[in-house]
């Protein structure tokens, strides 16, 4: 007979709400900073200052580009609203960005 004994673990769950709107690129910044880089606690200092200092720096590009996009996504929707002949929501589409 052949046995297997498997464990696992499902690992953190986080659960962040927000009211009547949603997340912030800030927040997607930081949650995809945390992703890619990782500092362990038994670092020494020095290495870990130099890994606080490239988080930072993933951090401002990750965050820059997800502005950048939204901005682009907005234009895009704009127009489309434009070309459509939904000039009033595509003003307030405007205005909200």
């Amino acid at each position: 007979m052949i046995e297997i004994d498997t464990t696992s673990t499902l690992g953190s769950i986080g659960v962040v709400t927000t009211e009547f709107k949603g997340q912030t690129p800030e927040f997607w910044a930081e949650r995809c900073t945390e992703k890619i880089c990782g500092i362990s606690d038994n670092a020494e200092p020095h290495i870990r200052q130099q890994a606080e200092a490239y988080k930072l720096a993933i951090y401002s590009a990750i965050l820059y580009y997800i502005k950048q996009a939204i901005n682009s996504q907005v234009v895009t929707m704009k127009n489309v609203l434009d070309q459509q002949g939904h000039v009033d929501i595509a003003k307030i589409l405007k205005e909200l960005n």
